[in-house]
Order: C-alpha cells, then sequence, then structure tokens
C-alpha cells in the first residue's frame, strides 16, 4: 500500500466514524473531523450541506435503523482528490447488511471531504 493510497484510507476511516457515532456531541466532532465546513453529502434520499445538516442526515439514519453500524465493503480506491468506496449497513445482532452501497468523495487540500456522491445498491423492501 502506497502512502498516497493512506490519505484516502484515513479519510473514510473518519467518514465511517462519523456515520457510526452514536452520541450528539461525538458525531457533531466526528463530522467537523471528517468533512470540510462546506462539505456536502448527496445519495437518491439526501442533499444536505454543511456540518449540521450533514450530522442531521446521519441521525436520522441511526433513528431509522437503531442498532445498526456501517462498515467498509471492500478496499478503497483513489486518486487525485478522489476516492471511492463500498459499504454495508449492517445489523449487530445477526450480522445481516439489508442496506449496500458505493460512496465517491472529493478531498480538499487538508484531506477533509468536500463533497459525498452516494449510490444505494441494496436497500429494504
Amino acid at each position: 500500500m502506497s502512502a498516497s493510497n493512506d490519505r484516502y484510507e484515513n479519510a473514510v476511516a473518519r467518514y465511517f466514524e462519523a456515520w457510526n457515532a452514536g452520541e450528539p456531541d461525538a458525531l457533531t466532532k466526528a463530522v467537523a473531523a471528517a468533512w470540510a465546513a462546506e462539505g456536502s453529502y448527496t445519495d437518491p434520499l439526501a442533499a444536505v450541506r454543511g456540518h449540521g445538516q450533514i450530522a442531521a442526515v446521519i441521525a436520522s439514519v441511526h433513528e431509522q435503523f437503531p442498532g445498526f453500524t456501517f462498515r467498509l465493503a471492500g478496499a478503497v480506491d483513489g486518486h487525485h482528490d478522489i476516492a471511492r468506496f463500498g459499504w454495508e449497513l449492517v445489523d449487530e445482532a445477526d450480522g445481516s447488511a439489508p442496506v449496500a452501497g458505493f460512496d465517491v468523495i472529493t478531498l480538499d487540500g487538508e484531506d477533509r471531504i468536500r463533497n459525498v456522491h452516494g449510490f444505494l445498491d441494496r436497500v429494504p423492501a
């Protein structure tokens, strides 16, 4: 693994820390660590900008899927300021993953997320 790939893996690790933060203060801090101040998050269900709106989207997913955590599915692939990776939303009780997707992120010069473009590959009925 090259040092340049660490940049993308570290950014994605911070991204998952934010998505898996359960407590409001931890969520606020994790979003600020992962995203640039004017960062955005866009997927088929949401289009938001700024730390407050991003944290609200994450909190609403936790309300909809209590007892679930996000995990990386496969490797992080990055070049220039762009990285892509798959993920799953896993039920901690039985290990099932009813939701899965694929995200593309753009990083700024400080390796914080400028934009997320998310795609949902598997969703519950």
